[in-house]
């Protein structure tokens, strides 16, 4: 029983499934999304990482005109390009992934202006911003600036028509993340905050964002 209750689905995991169903999506011939960062980890052959847990969207992806963007060559993106300055003419990208791209950037305004004037009216954007989470950079390659409360995503991305928001992870989850000694309690502390109410507070890990332009 208390194994089972590890493996819950948090509202984000059902979220997320959804939004990427819905990005990916052939509803326009050729639909072009582009993925900066490669943040959703498809491909093992492009990208810093590879995540086998996201695999099963590769076949969505397999659908549409999915591009990696990423400032440097190192990791064989499709397309070379610094998120301060799109490569893109205006309102010609159907849907946009920027998953833990933004605190990585010098000015995540800027970042956003572009990602805004890129887009298609109606296209869609996913986003995932950290919090209160631990410094993570790579030398060379991107530095750690930034943190987002929910009031600076809504100022961030304040001309865009819509903005959902899902926070990720409760407060004793969040604290578990923090701390390197206690992060293998990460299911314990989910389970517990939702048996104590804790999963539905400002005290969290990120956010997940679903934009419409």
């Amino acid at each position: 029983m208390f194994s089972a209750r590890l493996k819950i689905m948090t509202t984000h995991d059902e979220r997320f499934r959804g939004w990427m169903a819905f990005i990916f999506s052939e509803h326009t011939p050729r639909k072009l999304v582009i993925d900066i960062g490669g943040g959703l980890r498809l491909k093992n052959t492009q990208g810093d990482r590879y995540d086998a847990s996201t695999a099963w969207i590769s076949t969505l992806a397999e659908k549409v005109d999915y591009k990696i963007m990423d400032p440097v060559d190192t990791f064989h993106p499709d397309i070379v390009g610094d998120i301060h300055k799109m490569p893109f003419v205006n309102n010609s990208i159907d849907a946009i992934i920027c998953a833990s791209v933004l605190e990585h950037v010098t000015n995540p305004f800027t970042a956003a202006e572009e990602i805004y004037r890129t887009l298609k009216p109606g296209g869609l954007v996913y986003v995932y911003v950290p919090f209160l989470y631990y410094y993570h950079s790579e030398p060379g390659y991107f530095g750690d600036y930034w943190r987002f409360t929910e009031e600076a995503i809504r100022e961030l991305f304040k001309k865009f028509s819509s903005i959902e928001i899902v926070p990720i992870r409760g407060a004793l989850e969040t604290w578990v993340i923090l701390n390197p000694h206690t992060r293998f309690l990460e299911p314990v502390a989910r389970v517990i905050d939702n048996l104590i109410g804790k999963n539905v507070t400002k005290q969290v890990s990120a956010y997940a964002i679903l934009l419409t332009k």
